[in-house]
């Protein structure tokens, strides 16, 4: 049935990862005002002066956009929860790439531009992607829960 809880959690993390997808996930001011760095799903690019230098980095972007076809597939399982949680777990193991991903971008590359010190700003595209990891967490949750509920009422039968 779709209107089951994890539905709508599922339908959120597919919502999510698709605010991810089309906002900047990070942003780092340099030395000059002018001077930016900026990661979105699709490129990291550093503008120095009248320079810019982009790094395509449109992995990341498929690894988002895998995760709500994947998450959108789901909710459609709704009749088979043992393969809702496999999706899930698939899920799971592309959020974590997503978010080494992201970190790895932003931590360690990032750390090159302007002030060491200064980390930058997470912005509207990370939340996006926390927020992601908290959906399929409780959605998996959620489909458990139901799979117990369906095992416990066979038992009595």
């Amino acid at each position: 049935m779709l209107q089951r809880i994890q539905t709508i959690f599922l339908f959120l993390m597919a919502v999510a990862m698709g605010v991810a997808l089309v906002n900047p996930i990070w942003q780092k001011s340099g030395i000059n005002p002018s001077d930016m760095a900026s990661l979105t799903a699709l490129e990291y690019s550093q503008k120095t002066g009248i320079s810019t230098v982009i790094t395509p980095v449109w992995y990341l972007g498929l690894l988002i956009l895998a995760i709500v076809v994947i998450a959108i597939y789901a909710i459609m399982q709704y009749r088979n929860r043992l393969r809702q949680t496999l999706f899930c777990a698939i899920n799971s193991m592309l959020l974590t790439g997503v978010m080494g991903i992201t970190l790895y971008m932003t931590l360690y590359k990032g750390k090159d531009f302007g002030s060491p010190s200064d980390q930058g700003n997470f912005l509207l595209g990370f939340y996006a992607i926390i927020f992601s990891l908290v959906m399929n967490t409780l959605a998996n949750r959620a489909i458990r829960r139901d799979e117990k509920k369906v095992r416990e009422s066979e038992r009595f039968r």
